[in-house]
């Protein structure tokens, strides 16, 4: 476990602000940043393991982060879509039998210097909800630095992951043009700036991909956000160059009409739902389907309650089969 550092917390926030933050980061801190939720009891359950009884359900000794898998299905982990260590991902696969299913293709968050696809609350939740339905999932890493993240590096490793799994969907019983990009946190950050603008996914030979969610990012504007009062943790990620906050704004990189985006946020994080709805309008400009969709769940909540059987789920389903997925 990584040690302990003094967390950044937010330029001139009141106290409630800052005690979240705090809470975030110590959990980060802790392996898993903001990704999972904050808080300590989060943390400790982590590290005691899945809970609660099994049922019908096979547990996956070798599953990652928690995951219990269906009778049947299988699941194929850390498989390399570049030459980098960082460049892994997991494949969780229904039973045999089906044929040209969907695939959901996750992005874990973590303040774009932690995390990882094995996160509880990045895997285990959606593989027992849409395994059982035909879908195949899939949680995928990128190149991370805690001294000097790079969020457009790490976009373009999501590309790539994209294109592998688009290839290879066929050999998993899979259609690669039938997938749904997803992320959470500064994972929701990266799938929104490929959707903002498809050539970072298209140079990297990744096809269109039915449409994208983004769980929670409140970095849709990087440019409203360096101007004005923040977590002094985006002046590492972002730096001080306004070029480069462009450059990495899904708002200002938006080009053409993207493909239908879902875009999540908690409504307990004001500046979350502000980022999605001005980020929503904008898209709604360029002739595009953006929805917003505010959830009472905390930030990590927002991740690893989206696949139990809550209303939540079921509002996400709602946009899954609007785009004819089932």
């Amino acid at each position: 476990m990584p040690a302990f550092r003094r967390p950044a917390l937010p330029v001139r926030a009141s106290w409630p602000a800052r005690r979240q933050a705090l809470a975030l980061l110590m959990a980060g801190a802790a392996g898993a940043a903001h990704a999972e939720g904050a808080g300590l009891m989060g943390l400790m359950r982590r590290l005691r393991g899945p809970q609660g009884g099994e049922g019908e359900l096979d547990r996956d000794d070798d599953a990652p982060g928690g995951v219990v898998l269906p009778a049947g299905a299988r699941s194929e982990l850390n498989l390399a879509y570049g030459d980098d260590p960082a460049q892994k991902l997991d494949v969780f696969i229904p039973a045999a039998g089906g044929e040209r299913r969907p695939v959901l293709l996750m992005v874990h968050g973590g303040a774009w210097m932690v995390g990882d696809k094995a996160n509880r609350g990045v895997t285990a939740a959606k593989v027992a909800r849409w395994l059982p339905r035909g879908w195949i999932v899939v949680s995928t890493n990128y190149r991370m630095d805690r001294q000097a993240p790079n969020p457009l590096q790490q976009a373009d490793d999501v590309a790539r992951a994209l294109a592998f799994v688009q290839q290879k969907a066929a050999g998993w019983g899979g259609d690669g043009e039938r997938v749904l990009l997803m992320g959470h946190s500064a994972g929701a950050h990266l799938v929104a700036l490929l959707a903002a603008d498809a050539r970072i996914a298209e140079r990297r030979g990744a096809r269109p991909w039915l449409g994208t969610v983004a769980l929670d990012s409140a970095a849709l504007d990087v440019v409203q956000i360096m101007e004005g009062s923040h977590y002094r943790f985006y002046d590492r990620v972002f730096g001080k160059d306004p070029a480069v906050w462009r450059d990495n704004s899904p708002y200002h990189r938006l080009a053409g009409t993207p493909r239908p985006m879902l875009l999540v946020c908690s409504s307990q994080r004001k500046e979350s739902c502000g980022q999605a709805e001005r980020f929503a309008a904008k898209v709604q400009a360029a002739g595009a389907r953006a929805q917003v969709l505010p959830v009472d769940f905390n930030h990590g909540g927002i991740n690893a309650e989206l696949g139990k059987d809550t209303r939540y789920t079921e509002q996400v389903e709602a946009f899954m089969k609007s785009l004819g997925l089932p």
